[in-house]
C-alpha cells in the first residue's frame, strides 16, 4: 500500500468527525476501544482503491507523524503482525494521492463488506461538522479570541451565571460564524436572555460541571498544551463542543445553531469549571 498519511485514535487524540469520545470514535470503525489505541494509515493500494489500516503499534505511527510535521521523510511501514483492521475507504478527505497509480476511488465491494469510510458531507451541519469547527477554534485560538471586543462581554440576562457585580458567567454577547473563509464577527452587542441559545449553552456548562461528579466515556474531556503554562481544553457531549483556554474564556458550538459559535465569559465560575474539566481530562502521552 502507498502510504499518504496518518492518525492517532487513541483517547486522548482521535479524529473528530469520528465522534464525541474515543468508544464512540472505535465504534465509528469497528474496533474495540481499547486503552493502548491505534494508529490509522490511509493510502491506496496499486489499483488506486483507498484504504484505511488500523494498527496497535501507535508508537510508530505517533513518531512518523512527528516527524512529518517537522517537514522530515519517514517510511511509515507498519509490520503486518500489527495490523488489526484493513477497512475500505478513508473517514478523512484528503487532497493528496499515490503518483503512478489511477486516482483514489473506493475498492470494489466482496459479499460481506461494510459500506467504504467516507468524510462527513460538508453541506450540511450536524456533529461531524460542530466537532471540526471547535477543531478549528482550538487550532486558531488567537485569531477567534481577537475578534472579541469589550461590547461583546456584556454581562448575560437572567441570574445564572452571574455575580453581584454583573460579571458573566454565561455566554457572552455576540455569535460568531464557523464559515470557511475564516473567522469573521457576525453579529455583536451584549447577551440575549433566557431562551435561544444563551439557555442552550447554559445547559451545556451544566452538562459540563455534571462531568466532574459522574465521569464521561475517554475523551469526552481532552487537555493539550497551550501558551504561557495554560491549557486548550476540548469537552464534547450530546450536540455541543466546548472549546477553552484555562486562563481565558471559553467557546460553545451547538448542533441545534448551524455555524454559530457563542463565546463564554471568564466570570466567577468558569475558571473553577475549567480547572475541574483540566484535572480529569486525558491527555498525550
Amino acid at each position: 500500500m502507498y502510504v499518504l498519511t496518518a492518525v492517532l485514535l487513541t483517547p486522548a487524540q482521535f479524529p473528530s468527525v469520528l465522534g464525541d469520545d474515543y468508544p464512540q470514535a472505535c465504534r465509528a470503525l469497528g474496533l474495540e476501544p481499547y486503552a493502548e489505541g491505534y494508529g490509522l494509515v490511509l493510502g491506496q493500494d496499486g489499483e488506486g482503491a483507498r484504504w484505511t489500516v488500523a494498527v496497535d503499534d501507535v508508537s510508530l505511527v505517533a513518531v512518523a507523524i512527528a516527524a512529518w510535521d517537522c517537514g522530515m521523510e519517514y517510511d511509515l511501514s507498519p509490520g503486518e503482525d500489527s495490523v488489526v483492521a484493513a477497512l475500505p475507504g478513508w473517514p478523512l478527505a484528503l487532497a493528496v494521492c499515490a503518483p503512478g497509480v489511477p486516482a483514489p476511488h473506493d475498492p470494489r465491494p466482496e459479499p460481506g463488506d461494510p459500506p467504504p469510510l467516507a468524510p462527513p458531507d460538508d453541506s450540511v451541519w450536524g456533529p461531524a461538522q460542530r466537532r471540526l469547527g471547535a477543531d478549528e477554534i482550538a487550532l486558531q485560538w488567537a485569531a477567534w479570541r481577537e475578534q472579541l471586543g469589550g461590547d461583546d462581554f456584556a454581562p448575560a440576562a437572567g441570574p445564572t451565571g452571574t455575580d453581584g457585580n454583573g460579571r458573566a458567567d454565561g455566554p457572552t454577547g455576540g455569535d460568531r460564524d464557523t464559515g470557511a473563509e475564516g473567522p469573521r464577527a457576525d453579529t455583536a452587542g451584549p447577551g440575549g436572555g433566557g431562551g435561544g441559545p444563551y439557555a442552550a449553552v447554559r445547559r451545556v456548562l451544566d452538562e459540563a460541571r455534571g462531568y466532574l461528579e459522574d465521569p464521561p466515556p475517554p475523551g469526552r474531556v481532552r487537555s493539550t498544551f497551550a501558551p504561557g503554562g495554560a491549557r486548550t481544553l476540548r469537552a464534547d457531549g450530546p450536540g455541543w463542543s466546548l472549546i477553552a483556554r484555562t486562563d481565558d474564556i471559553a467557546f460553545v458550538l451547538l448542533d441545534e445553531y448551524p455555524g454559530e459559535v457563542l463565546p463564554v465569559g471568564r466570570g466567577p465560575q468558569l475558571p473553577g469549571l475549567l480547572a475541574g474539566l483540566d484535572a480529569m481530562a486525558v491527555r498525550p502521552g
